[in-house]
């Protein structure tokens, strides 16, 4: 009476053994980031709208500027939390407008700070964590390729680079995210974003060999320590105080192109340069003679230092929403002789023009910086 039993449990074991790679994870509840306190968690939500919403939205909805995505997002949190948002919010992701706000790397908060405004972010997501794997998952990486290339370039570009949505390619994406994680967006999507759940669209095999592609992107990473150096004081901001007068023609009555830009810093003519952007990144690479000015600074503070009968020029990579930030307030305040670079850092990299890197930081790395 016992033979029936016997194998229906021998067939039971041999089809879970061969149909397991099919079958969909089981995630544990894992626990939950440690509560704030009042005071922490009004410091957060102050640093959220000072710091992130003007590109990540006032209500973290996402996508206000440079496609920035959603923190509302509870899959996000509940399968990375606090590592898929503390490491980029921290030290930035190479490749991406993402700089780091973090003190030791150049940016404005501190160490307790980043860590509340980590948690505050869950908190508020309403995300309830899961346990991931630290395991690796294997796949076919040529076949990951396949299906990379069929179902997510639209989006996340041919090469990983991001398109519309996040650069998969990105050696800090890749470095601070376990394999699990990936897997998990992909099988699960991003609620609240456009990044949709393959579960019914690919096997568990594609899945995994779609994640095996994207993590075969770090076999190049190269971790490059930063020297930061001394911030130009407010007698350094003018470049070629000797020099004439710019005679852009802005258009829309705002934007100047690179080529002009870069054709009057070659005729040395007097300039303010400011670079709205986290001063992070602008440790890594940044246009010669540009003063950090990022676009949470308190202008009413810092509007002394800057001369009101010189044109100012603003940029960042976004590739002009915090430039644009700044040239508003500026004008509200007074300063007529405002323009922002059209095409951003990226843009003026890309056309070939220079940027003054870090020390020790190589060209290929420096394009990666912004």
């Amino acid at each position: 009476m016992t033979y029936p039993y016997v194998i229906i449990l021998l067939i039971s074991v041999f089809v879970g053994s061969t149909s397991l790679a099919f079958a969909e994870r089981v995630y544990e509840k894992d626990a939950d980031p440690r509560e704030l306190t009042s005071e922490q968690t009004a410091r957060a939500a102050r640093n959220y709208q000072k710091y992130c919403a003007l590109c990540h939205g006032e209500n973290r909805e996402g996508h206000k500027n440079d496609h920035a995505p959603s923190l509302r997002s509870k899959s996000l949190f509940e399968s990375g939390a606090p590592h898929s948002i503390l490491r980029p919010m921290s030290y930035g992701r190479q490749g991406t407008a993402m700089g780091g706000y973090l003190d030791e790397v150049g940016g404005p908060m501190t160490l307790d700070e980043t860590w509340d405004l980590t948690y505050w972010l869950y908190w508020q997501s309403g995300a309830q964590r899961i346990k991931l794997t630290e395991n690796p998952v294997l796949g076919d990486i040529a076949q990951g390729e396949k299906v990379f290339q069929q179902h997510c370039v639209t989006c996340h570009g041919k090469n990983g680079e991001g398109i519309t949505a996040p650069a998969l390619a990105n050696q800090s994406f890749l470095a601070h995210n376990k394999d699990e994680f990936i897997r998990y967006a992909i099988e699960k999507g991003r609620d609240g974003t456009p990044m949709v759940s393959f579960l019914d669209k690919l096997s568990s095999v594609e899945i995994d060999n779609v994640t095996a592609f994207i993590r075969s992107k770090a076999k190049d990473a190269k971790i490059t320590q930063v020297q930061l150096r001394a911030l130009p004081t407010p007698e350094e901001y003018v470049i070629n105080p000797q020099g004439e007068d710019p005679a852009f023609t802005l258009e829309d009555g705002k934007f100047v192109s690179s080529a002009d830009l870069y054709a009057a810093m070659q005729s040395k003519k007097r300039l303010v340069l400011l670079d709205t952007r986290v001063t992070s990144v602008w440790q890594r690479a940044h246009l010669e003679g540009s003063v950090p000015f990022p676009y949470y600074s308190d202008l009413q503070t810092r509007m002394g230092e800057l001369p009101k009968d010189v044109q100012i020029v603003a940029y960042c990579s976004c590739p002009r929403a915090a430039a644009e930030y700044v040239t508003e307030q500026l004008a509200e305040l007074g300063f007529n002789h405002t323009a922002v670079l059209y095409e951003g850092i990226f843009g003026w990299m890309n056309f070939g023009y220079p940027v003054v890197r870090a020390e020790g930081l190589e060209a290929s790395e420096a394009e990666q910086a912004h």
